[in-house]
């Protein structure tokens, strides 16, 4: 399995028989065996998450099996033309796709869902905007009801043995940066966390390693990660 980070909280997994892409808004794509299916994941549709265009770029590119699995917040009007297959995500649903894949979701604390990716390689997390989102100078209680909401779901993957995530540390959450990657740490069995969604400041990666040096194992420097074999 090879983990290629793109851009923001895009990755590209590249496993024996499939290609896994998530949340593509922008970035340079690596070059793809054609001949192997690719699987194109969108969280919901915010702007940074979700682009139509990645569809007439992977045809260009050459890829003939493409399957669209894309959040149901997601317009229809936004979706690839009729030859690409769509799977509509919805929270707490189970799916079965191609190259025996198998992909469970949850309810984002944002918008659309979280992805669980189960392959013959392993198994993926890719949170999507689901995290502890607690802002300074928010009503207490709104901060309160969204630790639980968040928590709440974290809890479902409790059983869950993780290979590769991807989970948000957004530095726009000051004091609160660090809140929903220790609870998942914390609370989810997992080999390699990269961490997403930083807004072009990466080095809270590092800020983050040296505040918890305990996961530095875990926490991979998401910015070095161009095609990194697990």
């Amino acid at each position: 399995m090879k983990v290629t980070y793109i851009y923001h909280s895009g990755f590209l997994v590249d496993t024996k028989s499939c290609y896994y892409l998530f949340d593509y808004y922008r970035g340079e794509i690596p070059m793809l065996d054609t001949e192997k299916p690719i699987i194109v994941f969108a969280s919901h549709a915010h702007r940074d998450h979700y682009n139509p265009q990645v569809f007439p770029l992977l045809r260009e590119m050459g890829m003939k099996e493409i399957l669209a699995v894309l959040a149901k917040d997601i317009s229809k009007r936004k979706y690839p033309v009729s030859e690409i297959p769509v799977v509509r995500a919805r929270m707490d649903e189970e799916y079965e796709l191609l190259a025996g894949t198998k992909v469970r979701t949850l309810h984002s604390t944002d918008a659309g869902v979280a992805y669980v990716v189960s392959c013959q390689e392993g198994t993926l997390y890719h949170a999507g905007d689901l995290n502890d989102w607690v802002w300074e100078g928010e009503p207490e209680q709104d901060n309160r009801q969204m630790t639980g909401s968040y928590r709440y779901e974290i809890q479902k993957l409790k059983d869950s043995s993780i290979d590769v995530a991807f989970v948000p540390l957004d530095p726009r959450q000051e004091k609160y940066y660090a809140q929903g990657m220790l609870y998942f740490l914390k609370n989810v069995q997992v080999k390699e966390v990269y961490p997403m969604h930083y807004w072009d400041k990466a080095e809270i990666i590092e800020e983050f390693v040296k505040e918890y040096p305990e996961y530095g194992d875990v926490i991979k420097a998401t910015e070095k990660c161009k095609g990194e074999v697990i």
